[in-house]
């Protein structure tokens, strides 16, 4: 018989759900290391309980556009050398890879976003509100609508997936995670994209980008 107490700790540990819980503690004859191990190889423990472990190990994998236009290179890190290693896992990794080749965001959250750029920002938009002829007791909900917009534009996690548009790459990630079972986190990047900062023809990177995919 699994008692209530064991069942709150063990979803404490793992975010799973009661059920689950309760099912995972009867599997493991009431060890909660145990159920947790047995929750994580289901993939039903929470992809957010995972966020305070190390993960340090991982690779950094390079994508090349076609025609040499576009390069880029992304560090993404997990816990173990036997993860980093598994097709899934790099195949993970490339497509983030290309999807930031695709979509070119400047941060991989919003948390590294500049607060200086964000009220810049929020100043330019507040004056197009105005100069629009909008009530300024909608302005401030119209900005804040439209920098949240911004920054699902420049953040690689709040953007929607080039392969899959129905999910972000935040939800990728969570999914990524429970599959894998260890904690997964997009460290850096860095996109290089041909004759960049010089004046150039205007070429659609995302288009070309999707039909390399086979989209």
């Amino acid at each position: 018989m699994v008692n209530t107490s064991a069942i709150k700790e063990l979803r404490e540990k793992s975010g799973a759900g009661m059920l689950a819980c309760k099912n995972a503690l009867i599997e493991a004859d009431g060890d909660i290391e145990k159920a947790i191990i047995l929750l994580r190889e289901k993939g039903l423990a929470s992809a957010d309980k995972k966020a305070n472990r190390i993960a340090a190990e991982g690779i950094v994998d390079s994508y090349i556009h076609a025609g040499g236009k576009i390069g880029v290179l992304v560090e993404v890190n997990c816990e173990s050398d036997f993860v980093a290693l598994t097709k899934e896992f790099k195949s993970f990794v490339h497509d983030i890879a290309m999807h930031i080749a695709a979509t070119n965001p400047l941060y991989i959250s919003s948390d590294e976003v500049d607060p200086n750029l964000i009220e810049k920002e929020k100043e330019i938009l507040t004056a197009q509100a105005l100069n629009e002829g909008k009530p300024e007791k909608v302005v401030e909900k119209m900005v804040e609508g439209r920098i949240k917009k911004y920054l699902k534009e420049i953040c690689l996690l709040d953007q929607p997936f080039v392969k899959d548009p129905d999910k972000t790459i935040e939800t990728l990630l969570k999914e990524q995670i429970a599959v894998i079972g260890e904690k997964i986190s997009i460290r850096r990047f860095v996109r290089f994209e041909m004759g960049e900062g010089l004046e150039k023809k205007q070429d659609n990177f995302v288009e070309e980008v999707m039909s390399q995919m086979g989209k």
